[in-house]
């Protein structure tokens, strides 16, 4: 009896092994595994990558109204209400946002007013290159794909049969994502996705993410829009908020993202990555107050947070707290950030906070560590500033003329060095320095209130005028330039 009871239980155990082969056989298996394998080396995460080209900004058709109310915009300066900080405290990008602590896409120049400044402006933190469109960022990001193969493609798209994969509950998923990551085949992945939709009897939310995902690559934003909900009711997931965010970001509506993150909230309460949303929009919008305490709320919840870390410790530097700032800084060192730009901020901090015999040696350690000629630049304008506060004009000279001829587009260094070369006086050096400062960075304006300052010394009144107008849109509340405005003005006025 035991021995028929065994080759029972025997042919039980081959008749299970089987099923489950047919329900994904081992060559399926080995060939799902190897898709997934494939897509992970170009995986690019579609919640943090989020890059407008220059056909994006300039050729937008979705924009709401042309003239937002203040605090409403993430498109237009000058729209906070949250008493933000002024150019003369916090360096501004050229669509008016402050300089953040953190590079996240879209954080380093903002949206340009003209295809000219499209141009001219840099794209990210490492390149100056503008890319025509964000299809072709995420082309450049999966270059991994691209790559020849001796046997050809390991999928070839055109010969797939998707209405049959769509309906393999086991391998539909991983194939859609080697299409929509590896391939970079946003048309194919979207048909495939409609497909596996249509087969789950539209109650997965899974593949209603990947539709939005497939139609906000696309930039068909109010359709994506469509999906996100659709599967946030059926169900709550912290990256379907992450996703919808994002389209209200892109359509210009912060409010709504901000009322969406606050509903996600509600449901993942202390989510991390909710509250960085959050933090994000109110620092895009010029509320650094408000952006500070959530960034706080994000420490309580993750302490290793480097980029909550980051912004904080910004925020106190510009707000004259130097020695707060070094704390924060040096938490960044103690978790293991080791680059450029921490041992720059910890040099900048140490020399403001009076903390000398550290200062030096901190530049030196971020010059040692420098990646581009970017960071080399930026490295010696600010120890060009401590040259000027410890009144070193020789040393200040020498460093901005470094920072030159590392970058030949660093605007301010071409403003100080106008400066420094007055005071030699030669001014026919330093008017065409704050020209070409002034050119390559019209949204600055310490070289139009210089420029104007200069003109009016020489007695070219009406340079002088044109120069100090431009100082008064870039930075309104400059009473400096005010003063000038009204004394040509009457002197006009009399003429």
């Amino acid at each position: 009896m035991s021995q028929s009871v065994l080759k029972l239980s025997q042919n039980d155990l081959s008749r299970e092994r089987k099923e489950s082969d047919s329900a994904l056989p081992i060559s399926e298996a080995a060939w799902s595994l190897k898709t997934r394998a494939l897509t992970e080396m170009v995986y690019i995460d579609e919640v943090d990558v989020d890059h407008e080209g220059i056909a994006e900004m300039m050729l937008d058709e979705s924009s709401i109204a042309q003239v937002a109310r203040p605090g409403t915009s993430l498109r237009l300066p000058g729209t906070s209400q949250g008493g933000g900080p002024s150019p003369a405290v916090r360096p501004m990008t050229q669509s008016g946002r402050p300089i953040t602590g953190f590079v996240r896409p879209s954080t380093q120049s903002g949206r340009p007013g003209t295809m000219e400044q499209a141009i001219k402006t840099p794209r990210t933190a490492h390149t100056a290159r503008p890319v025509t469109s964000s299809s072709g960022r995420f082309v450049r990001l999966g270059t991994a794909s691209m790559l020849t193969n001796l046997d050809g493609p390991f999928i070839n798209l055109s010969r797939l049969n998707l209405t049959k994969y769509a309906q393999k509950p086991n391998m539909s998923k991983t194939l859609f994502e080697y299409i929509f990551h590896h391939e970079n085949d946003v048309k194919n992945a979207l048909d495939f996705a409609a497909l596996a939709t249509e087969h789950a009897q539209f109650k997965d939310w899974w593949w209603k993410v990947q539709l939005g995902k497939c139609y906000y690559r696309l930039g068909l934003h109010r359709e994506a829009e469509k999906q996100f909900r659709s599967a946030l009711n059926h169900q709550e997931m912290v990256d379907t908020y992450l996703y919808l965010a994002k389209v209200y970001q892109r359509l210009d509506q912060p409010i709504t993202a901000l009322n969406l993150f606050k509903q996600g909230l509600d449901h993942f309460p202390g989510e991390a990555t909710l509250l960085t949303g959050i933090a994000r929009i109110h620092e895009e919008m010029n509320n650094i107050t408000s952006a500070t305490e959530y960034y706080k709320d994000v420490l309580k919840q993750d302490n290793t947070h480097v980029e909550a870390i980051a912004c904080i410790g910004s925020n106190h530097f510009y707000t004259d707290q130097s020695e707060i700032a070094l704390r924060f800084y040096r938490r960044l060192l103690q978790m293991g950030v080791y680059n450029c730009q921490l041992y720059n901020n910890l040099g900048l901090c140490c020399f403001y906070a009076q903390q000398y015999d550290m200062t030096l040696s901190s530049f030196e350690r971020a010059l040692a560590l420098v990646s581009s000629d970017e960071e080399q630049a930026d490295v010696w304008y600010n120890l060009g500033h401590v040259a000027v506060g410890i009144g070193d004009l020789t040393l200040a000279y020498q460093c901005f003329k470094l920072a030159l001829a590392f970058n030949n587009d660093h605007a301010e260094a071409y403003n100080n060095l106008a400066v420094l070369e007055l005071r030699k006086g030669r001014i026919e050096q330093s008017k065409a320095f704050l020209q070409t400062a002034a050119s390559l960075a019209p949204h600055i304006y310490e070289p139009h209130y210089n420029l104007a300052t200069l003109a009016e010394k020489i007695g070219d009144l009406q340079s002088s005028y044109a120069a100090a107008q431009k100082a008064e849109d870039a930075f309104p509340e400059h009473v400096d330039t005010q003063q000038i405005l009204k004394s040509l003005r009457q002197h006009f006025a009399e003429l």
